[in-house]
C-alpha cells in the first residue's frame, strides 16, 4: 500500500507518518510539505509541494490513499492568504485526487467545523458543520466540508473519510503551537504547576483534546481500513476551568467573556499575540463531540487522556525540543523570539 501524506511535517503529520510506518501493510509513504525536513522516517520519502501552486497529479498518481493534512493557521491578519491555501488549496487537492484516480482520501477536518452545540449533551457526526462564520479557521473548515460534499457526489468511486479531531497536543509540537497561538511573549518556563496563580473561569470554556499520537493512529486506521464518512476523535476528560485549575495547581478566577475578549483584541491589534479574537469566539462555541462512532466502527481508542496530552504540551513549553521539521523546529531563546517580532506576529504564514 502506497500512501501520500500532504502536510506531513507538522503536529499531526509527523504522528500520522509514525503510525503508518509501523504498519507492515504500508509499503511506502510519500510525505509532501512546503519545506523539506531533515527528519527521517521509515518507508518515507519526501517531496516539496505547495497545495496552492504545485502540480499535484504526478505526486499522487499510483497512490492507494491520500491523507490531506495541509493547513495554514497564520496569518490571522490576512485571511485571504489562509483562504487561498486552505480552501483553494484543498480544492486543488480534490481535483488532483480525482485526476490521478486515487481510490481513497482521508481529510483532516476539525471540531472547529461544527456549528455551536448544546450545553447539555455531546453531538455526533450528523451535527451541522457551519462553524462560527466570523472566524477564518472555522469558516474555511466549514467551506472545505462543502467541497467534500460535492466531491463525494461527483466521485462515488473514491472512499472519503473526514476526521474531526479536538485540539491535538504533544511535547514536540509545543514550540509550534506557542508561535501559532500564544506568540513570543509567553514565557514557557512558567508553564508548570505552582507557577501559574490562576486560570480564567470563562463562561463556555469547555473543550476536548487528544494526544497527537492518538490522532496519528486515527488517520492510520482511516487510511488502511474500508470505512467512509466522518468521525469525531477526542479523549476524555472534557477540559474546563476546574480541570485546568487542578492541572496547574491554580485557582479559578471568574472573568467576563467581554473583558477577556477586549484584552485579546487589543493584544492582537498591536501584534503582540497571533490568535485573533474571532478564534477566541469560536473556541467558546465548539460543541462537545461524541466519539462512539470512531471507537466502534474505526476501532480507535486513545492511549492518552486529555490531561496527559496537556501535560506533555506544558513540558514541551518548558523544554522545547521540537523535531527536525520546519514547522516543529524549536524556537526557545531570545534571538528566535525576536525574529517572531521582526517578521510580524500574526502577519505571515
Amino acid at each position: 500500500m502506497r500512501i501520500v501524506v500532504i502536510g506531513a511535517t507538522g503536529n499531526i503529520g509527523t504522528s500520522t507518518i509514525r503510525a503508518l510506518s509501523g504498519d507492515p501493510r504500508v509499503t511506502s509513504i510519500s510525505g509532501l510539505a512546503r519545506r523539506m525536513p531533515d527528519w527521517k522516517a521509515d518507508k518515507t520519502d519526501w517531496a516539496v509541494a505547495d497545495v496552492r501552486k504545485t502540480d499535484l497529479v504526478p505526486l499522487l498518481r499510483g497512490a492507494d490513499v491520500v491523507v490531506h493534512l495541509a493547513w495554514l493557521f497564520q496569518p490571522t491578519h490576512d485571511p485571504i492568504v489562509t483562504w487561498r491555501s486552505n480552501v483553494l488549496g484543498s480544492e486543488r487537492v480534490l481535483r488532483a485526487v480525482a485526476e490521478a484516480g486515487v481510490p481513497a482520501l482521508v481529510y483532516s477536518s476539525s471540531v472547529g467545523a461544527y456549528s455551536p452545540g448544546p450545553k447539555d449533551r455531546a453531538v455526533d457526526e450528523s451535527w451541522p458543520t457551519h462553524s462560527w462564520p466570523t472566524a477564518a479557521y472555522g469558516r474555511e473548515k466549514a467551506y472545505v466540508e462543502r467541497l467534500l460534499d460535492i466531491f463525494e457526489k461527483e466521485h462515488p468511486e473514491c472512499r472519503v473519510v473526514r476526521l474531526r479531531p479536538g485540539f491535538c497536543f504533544k511535547h514536540e509540537a509545543a514550540p509550534e503551537q506557542r508561535r501559532l497561538f500564544a506568540g513570543p511573549l509567553v514565557p514557557g518556563r512558567l508553564a508548570r504547576p505552582g507557577l501559574i496563580p490562576f486560570v480564567p473561569d470563562l463562561p463556555g470554556l469547555r473543550f476536548q483534546v487528544l494526544h497527537s499520537a492518538d490522532a496519528g493512529e486515527a488517520f492510520h486506521l482511516a487510511a488502511t481500513s474500508d470505512v467512509r464518512g466522518p468521525f469525531n476523535i477526542a479523549a476524555e476528560p472534557v477540559i474546563d476551568a476546574a480541570e485546568l485549575a487542578d492541572l496547574f495547581g491554580a485557582r479559578k478566577v471568574r472573568i467576563p467573556v467581554q473583558a477577556a475578549r477586549a484584552a485579546l483584541t487589543t493584544a492582537w491589534s498591536l501584534h503582540l499575540v497571533p490568535a485573533s479574537p474571532q478564534l477566541f469566539d469560536l473556541a467558546l462555541r465548539v460543541p462537545i463531540m461524541d466519539t462512539a462512532r470512531a471507537r466502534g466502527e474505526l476501532g480507535w481508542t486513545p492511549e492518552h487522556t486529555g490531561r496527559e496530552a496537556l501535560q506533555e504540551f506544558m513540558n514541551g513549553l518548558r523544554t522545547p525540543e521540537g523535531m527536525d521539521t520546519p514547522p516543529l523546529s524549536p524556537t526557545a531563546g531570545g534571538p528566535a523570539r525576536l525574529r517572531e517580532f521582526v517578521t510580524g506576529v500574526g502577519r505571515k504564514p
